[in-house]
């Protein structure tokens, strides 16, 4: 597996694999890699010839108070790991080289509308800063596929709909989330959460089951008290929840009666860490 941190010689590395008809796929992260990511990089490896990865801890989707400067950084390990998964290339950019004139001055992509729903209401701009590096990340990989986590499911959304939106010739995958044994989705930031929050966190993932079981019971004319005892059920196990929402499985809008494919999606404080997850809903069958 070669490193590289210069963009030059990634395109010319790039550019040799295409001009050898060889398949490019791409799986961006900010790294602290943990076995979601690296079930993204094994789907990768299944699907094109040669796998790129990126790690770079992107400040643009962070607000002020966030943990920017306290984010998990495990390079060595990290390598070790996509070494180990097949991994052709990782790309390890400065911040320098991604954005030259500083954040102030730098050009950004945003996708109107679905960006400012649930995360994006609670971290303003955190998706326009989603979709400036994923787009700059593109130019530069120029992958013919990027293999995404299903775990932030919004994120998921929001590139979906810049790469349709601005034509880019890049196909998105969705990759189902990875979980603990009991239930937890993997992210980094649960190392952020002590033994005792650890143990309380997989209440997240039942909460969601139990709106799930609601939904199939009660239909979604009783979609608000559904949110809101789901809610409710998070602060009972010391949770602070941002938000329990009931939606359209596609535009991330509030279920309607008569919605089929559907989305409960999660976000909620425990301790230092912010969780997010989601289920979907079939009511089809």
């Amino acid at each position: 597996m070669q490193t590289l941190s210069d963009p030059h010689r990634l395109h010319q590395l790039v550019r040799q694999w295409h001009q050898a008809g060889e398949r490019v796929a791409f799986v961006p992260t900010m790294g602290n890699l943990h076995d979601g990511h690296i079930a993204l990089v094994h789907q990768a490896r299944s699907r094109a010839d040669r796998v790129v990865t990126s790690i770079f801890v992107n400040p643009m989707q962070f607000g002020a108070g966030e943990d920017l400067d306290a984010y998990p950084r495990t390079l060595e390990q990290d390598k070790q790991r996509l070494f180990d998964a097949g991994c052709d290339l990782l790309f390890t950019p400065e911040t320098e080289l991604l954005y030259p004139a500083g954040l102030a001055q730098q050009t950004y992509v945003e996708v109107p509308g679905l960006s400012d729903l649930h995360c994006g209401t609670s971290r303003p701009g955190h998706f326009r800063g989603v979709a400036t590096i994923v787009c700059k990340l593109f130019n530069l990989v120029q992958p013919d596929i990027a293999c995404f986590g299903e775990k932030d499911y919004q994120q998921l959304a929001v590139i979906r709909t810049m790469v349709r939106d601005l034509n880019m010739p890049v196909e998105v995958i969705g990759i189902p989330t990875v979980r603990e044994r009991d239930g937890l989705a993997m992210s980094s930031r649960n190392g952020y959460l002590t033994e005792a929050e650890r143990a309380q966190a997989p209440e997240l993932k039942r909460t969601l089951d139990l709106t799930a079981q609601g939904i199939q019971s009660l239909g979604l004319t009783d979609r608000n008290t559904l949110e809101q005892q789901a809610e409710a059920r998070l602060r009972q196990h010391g949770f602070t929840p941002d938000f329990v929402r009931i939606c359209h499985g596609q535009t991330l809008a509030p279920a309607q009666p008569g919605d089929t494919q559907l989305v409960i999606l999660a976000a909620a404080q425990l301790g230092r860490a912010r969780l997010i997850d989601n289920l979907t809903v079939d009511l089809t069958g």
